[in-house]
C-alpha cells in the first residue's frame, strides 16, 4: 500500500487518480513534453544568407542543407589555395631532380659538400612551402563549408530565424539562424519530491499517456537541483524518455500523463 506520506506528496503536486487493479502500486502524475536535447546553430562567417531550405516544423534527416550564405568569397579563396598547392607541386617535383642530380655531381666528386647541403637545404624550403600551401587549401575548403549548415542528425526544425538576403554578422548573432531538435524520442517531464524521485532511479520503467495512448518509457534523469521549495519539502523535474509514433507531431509543453509503478 502506498504509505500516507507518498501520498500527501503526489497529491501536492499533481491529482492522484486510481487506475484500476493497479491503484495500489501506481502514481499517475501530469507532465509536459519536452525535447531530450536541441541545438542553436549560427554561422561562422560574415556574409549574406543566399538561400532558406527549410521552415518551422519541418523534419529534416542527416546532413541535409538547412541553410547556405553567399558563397563567392569562399569559392574564389579556394580556387586560389588550389592554385597554389600545384604551383608548389611543380617546385617540389623540380627540386627533386635538381637534389637528385646534385647528388650525382657529389658522388662522382664533382661539387663540394657544401654545394650539395645547399641543394638539400632549398629542397627543404619547397617541401615546407609545399605544406603550408596545402594546410591553406584544408583552410579556405573549411571557410567553405561554414557558409552551409547541415542538419547534424535527423529532427524537426524547431526555430527558423534565417531569411533569404539577411546579412549575417558572425559575432552579432543574438540568436541562433535555425534551432533543431531529434524528434524521434520525446522526454515527459513530471515534478515529484525528494522522497518520490529516490525511488525511481535512471532506466526504471514508466508508462506516458499521450493523446489517450499508453507509451513505454524509462526514467531519464532526475533533477539534481530543486525547481522550487514547498512547505512539505524540495520539487524535482523526473524525465521519462519514450518512442515517438511515426508520421506523429509532439510538441514541447504539451500535457502528457506519467504512471510510476
Amino acid at each position: 500500500m502506498m504509505t500516507r506520506q507518498r501520498y500527501a506528496y503526489a497529491c501536492l503536486l499533481v491529482p492522484f487518480l486510481m487506475l484500476g487493479s493497479t491503484a495500489a502500486h501506481a502514481l499517475e502524475l501530469k507532465g509536459r513534453l519536452e525535447w531530450v536535447h536541441k541545438i542553436d546553430m549560427r554561422v561562422m562567417e560574415n556574409g549574406i544568407v543566399e538561400t532558406v531550405k527549410i521552415t518551422t516544423g519541418q523534419h529534416v534527416n542527416k546532413d541535409d542543407l538547412l541553410l547556405r550564405m553567399d558563397q563567392r568569397k569562399q569559392k574564389a579563396a579556394l580556387l586560389e589555395a588550389k592554385a597554389r598547392v600545384a604551383r608548389a607541386k611543380l617546385s617540389l617535383e623540380d627540386s627533386e631532380r635538381d637534389i637528385a642530380r646534385t647528388q650525382e655531381l657529389f658522388d662522382r666528386g664533382l661539387i663540394a659538400e657544401e654545394e650539395l647541403k645547399d641543394g638539400e637545404l632549398k629542397q627543404a624550403v619547397v617541401k615546407t612551402e609545399a605544406e603550408s600551401a596545402k594546410a591553406a587549401e584544408e583552410a579556405a575548403q573549411v571557410a567553405l563549408d561554414h557558409t552551409e549548415l547541415k542538419a547534424p542528425f535527423s529532427g524537426i526544425v524547431a526555430a527558423n530565424n534565417a531569411w533569404q538576403g539577411a546579412v549575417v554578422f558572425a559575432s552579432k548573432q543574438d540568436q541562433p539562424l535555425i534551432s533543431l531538435a531529434p524528434d524521434d524520442q520525446m522526454l515527459a517531464r513530471v515534478l515529484v519530491t525528494a522522497d518520490v524521485l529516490r525511488q525511481y532511479p535512471v532506466g526504471a520503467a514508466a508508462q506516458v499517456l499521450v493523446n489517450g495512448n499508453s507509451r513505454s518509457g524509462k526514467v531519464y534523469s532526475r533533477g539534481v537541483e530543486a525547481v522550487r521549495i514547498e512547505p512539505e519539502g524540495a520539487i524535482y523535474e523526473l524525465d521519462i524518455i519514450f518512442q515517438r509514433n511515426a508520421k506523429e507531431l509532439l510538441r514541447p509543453s504539451e500535457s502528457v500523463k506519467v504512471v510510476l509503478p
